[in-house]
Parts: C-alpha cells; sequence; structure tokens
C-alpha cells in the first residue's frame, strides 16, 4: 500500500520542525512560526514558484489550527463547489479552505469567496504562481495576506534528497547513495515535488547491487521514461519558449501547434495571452504598432470569454504576431537606457526642463529658456533633453522596417548631426 503513495507526499512535513527552506517565513520568530504557535491564523495567499512548499504549508497551518481542511483546485473546480464547501464550514463553524492555482479562478468564482472571508466562516488560504496582484481581485486581496514563497536553494534541495533517503520507509532500506547532483538538480529545475518524483524514478530503475545514482544514469533513464514525471513542470517552460522563438522567427504555422500544445495541456489562457502582449512589443515594436493594440484586445477577450472560446483568439493574436514584420528596437533602447542609469547615477535634471510651480523655483531659473515646440515650425525646438553628462548620446535605434524608416527619416530631419540616425 505505502509503494502506491508517490514519494512526494510520503515525504510531505506535517509539521514546521521538518519544513525545508521559506526561513524568512517559517524560522524561529518568523510570522508562519508565530501563526502556528499562536493557533491564529488569517486569510492568506502564498505566491512562489511551483514546488517551493504552498500547499504544505497550507496543510501545516490547518493542522495546527485544528480546523477542517478543505481543498479545490482552479482548474476543476467552479462557483457550485465553492458554496459547497462554504455551506460545510458554516454548519461546522469554521473550516480551511485551501484553493490551488486561484488566479486561474475567474471574478465570479472569486466573488463567490468574499462573504465566507469576512465574517470567518473559512481562512482562505490560495496559492498561486502568477502575480496576485494581476490575477485576484482587489476585494479578496484586500481581506488576504500576501506571502512571498522563494526558489529553493541547492542545500536545500539537497537536503529534501537526503531526508527522503535517510526517512523515507521504503528508501531508508537501499542505503542509496547520490555520487553526484548535476543532473537530478537540473531537471528538477527547483521543484522540489519534481525533484521527489524524479527521485523515486531513478531509484526504481537501479539495478540490483547498484545504489550509487550518477549523471549519466539519471539522463538515461530520464530519457527513457520522461512522461512519467514531466508532465508540467519543464514543458509548461519549454513550450512557451518554442512558442514565442516561432513567433520570432515568422513561423505561423509552428506558432499555432506550439499553441494547440498548450491549450490541450490545460495551460491557463491568460498566461498564453499575457506572454503575447510582452512579445508584441519587445519583439514586433514600432515596425508595426498596431501589433500591441491587438496582443492587449486579445488578452482582455481571452479573460472575458475564457476556454474553450477564446482559443479562436490566441489563435488569431498568435498568426498575426508571427506574421507580423519585426523589431526589438525599443526592447533594445531601454535595456541600454537602464544601463546607462546604473552607471551614472542619478545625473542632475537640465534647469530648463524642470518644473517651477513656485515663485522660488522660478527664481532659481526652474523652467527658464525652456522652448515649446509647438510654438516653432514643425512643432520642433532643437534644444537639449538629456542630461549635461549624456548630451548627444543616442539610446534609440529605430530598425529597418517601413514604419521604422519612416521614423528614423524623421528623427534625422529633426536631429541632423546630433544624432547618427
Amino acid at each position: 500500500m505505502t509503494k502506491q503513495i508517490p514519494l512526494a507526499e510520503r515525504m510531505r512535513p506535517h509539521s514546521l520542525q521538518h519544513f525545508v527552506g521559506q526561513k524568512h517565513l517559517v524560522g524561529a520568530g518568523r510570522v508562519l512560526s508565530q501563526m502556528v504557535e499562536q493557533k491564529r491564523a488569517h486569510s492568506i495567499i502564498f505566491w512562489g514558484p511551483p514546488g517551493v512548499g504552498k500547499t504544505t504549508l497550507a496543510q501545516i497551518i490547518a493542522s495546527a489550527l485544528e480546523m477542517n481542511f478543505y481543498t479545490l483546485s482552479a482548474i476543476d473546480s467552479g462557483v457550485k463547489e465553492v458554496r459547497a464547501v462554504i455551506e460545510r464550514a458554516r454548519l461546522e463553524g469554521h473550516a480551511v479552505l485551501f484553493i490551488d492555482e486561484i488566479h486561474r479562478f475567474n471574478k465570479a468564482q472569486q466573488d463567490s469567496l468574499l462573504g465566507a472571508v469576512e465574517k470567518g466562516i473559512i481562512t482562505l488560504i490560495g496559492a498561486t504562481t502568477e502575480n496576485p496582484s494581476f490575477e485576484v481581485i482587489s476585494a479578496l486581496l484586500s481581506r488576504c495576506q500576501v506571502y512571498v514563497l522563494q526558489p529553493l536553494e541547492v542545500d536545500e534541495l539537497k537536503e529534501i534528497v537526503l531526508q527522503a533517503l535517510q526517512g523515507d520507509i521504503l528508501l531508508s532500506k537501499l542505503n542509496i547513495e547520490v555520487a553526484e547532483w548535476e543532473a537530478l538538480l537540473r531537471l528538477s529545475g527547483g521543484d522540489a515535488r519534481k525533484l521527489l518524483n524524479l527521485l523515486e524514478l531513478v531509484t526504481d530503475a537501479l539495478p540490483d547491487g547498484v545504489n550509487r545514482i550518477t549523471n549519466e544514469f539519471v539522463q538515461e533513464t530520464v530519457q527513457q521514461k520522461m512522461a512519467l514525471y514531466d508532465k508540467s513542470g519543464e514543458q509548461h517552460y519549454d513550450i512557451i519558449s518554442a512558442f514565442i522563438k516561432s513567433m520570432r522567427g515568422s513561423d505561423p504555422n509552428a506558432a499555432l501547434y506550439w499553441l494547440a500544445r498548450m491549450i490541450e495541456g490545460g495551460e491557463d489562457p491568460k498566461f498564453i495571452a499575457r506572454r503575447m502582449v510582452i512579445f508584441a512589443s519587445e519583439d514586433v515594436g514600432n515596425a508595426n504598432p498596431n501589433a500591441l493594440l491587438l496582443a492587449t484586445s486579445a488578452f482582455q477577450a481571452t479573460e472575458l470569454i475564457g476556454y474553450p472560446e477564446c482559443r479562436i483568439i490566441l489563435a488569431q493574436a498568435a498568426s498575426y504576431l508571427a506574421s507580423s514584420v519585426k523589431s526589438n528596437a525599443s526592447y533594445m533602447a531601454i535595456g541600454k537606457a537602464q544601463s546607462i542609469v546604473k552607471q551614472t547615477g542619478d545625473l542632475p535634471v537640465p534647469l530648463h526642463l524642470r518644473n517651477a510651480p513656485t515663485r522660488l523655483m522660478k527664481q532659481m531659473n526652474y523652467g527658464k529658456e525652456y522652448q515649446y515646440p509647438h510654438d516653432f515650425p514643425g512643432n520642433f525646438a532643437a534644444q537639449e533633453y538629456m542630461p549635461d553628462a549624456l548630451t548627444g548620446k543616442k539610446l534609440y535605434d529605430p530598425g529597418d522596417s517601413q514604419a521604422e524608416i519612416r521614423m528614423k527619416e524623421y528623427l534625422r530631419h529633426c536631429w541632423k548631426d546630433k544624432y547618427d540616425y
């Protein structure tokens, strides 16, 4: 029976004493430690990458509070399931409700939680890998404390593996040694659950009489049985990377294929749409300004409609972006600008560009000699806008698309010899 329970579940800590990582939250005297010790909890949202302890912390808190613990996944639960849990909690007096991937709940589903959280019928603990500022409605966010969970350090990941090899009821009997760590750590990507799943996969594959785990053996085992453990973690990032690179490479066919892979795999459509908004500015930019408008509209429509119909909207946006002319000029320009700011520090704003709302500021020549461009022919005045130390420094260099060539011609006409356009 024990063998049927995955190693990651068998090794799930039941107290903060055995919890690895997140010392800023669970260390001595820290906020979650005090919450557990005092048995007083408030509604929480845990924000952090996969496999860093969000679900485990929720279970530990519920156990310490000695409350009934209910869990829902935002992937397959709706308002009906939420209301059923709230009703049970009302009858019991109180309960902890854990919602995994709460960022996937739409506004109506999140609204259904508000009354129960406000009245204390449930203590809500949500888990999300996405920024809750964007994904959780403000009314619910104001009733929860957000705690940020950090990626696990290498030493912490090793500690988790050693705990399993020495403390698991099955693995502790095998006297297994990790001779090389690189493959285990790299393939797990900092996800403790994935790391333990991988460890279980590798230890099950060890031949009789062999008790040393090497990089070569881990790699061979993974190549043979990748599908057994890599269902969402690494592929989540690999496929979105292939999707972005296909659009960047102007291949709408490949972009639509990878989009379909994400849709069929149950990927959050807002995650896909959000990445396309970024792409529209980073990789298309001013070569086709309409790309950002379309991508933003696609995100809003996706958020409004959801699956399954939003797949059509995503496909339209992806095919448009892939087929558009490309420019990363704006992306490169802001990178150069930030680099210069880091190198030069806070250079003073030239006096003629400063605001002068008071008499004293006017006496100090704030705003003096500023030339209002609309008072000049062509609505342009050749004055200095950079700090004195950066006069003539060009950061933005338009690309070679037709739209950007027109921009370059305008800038060359305006600035003549000052900037090399």
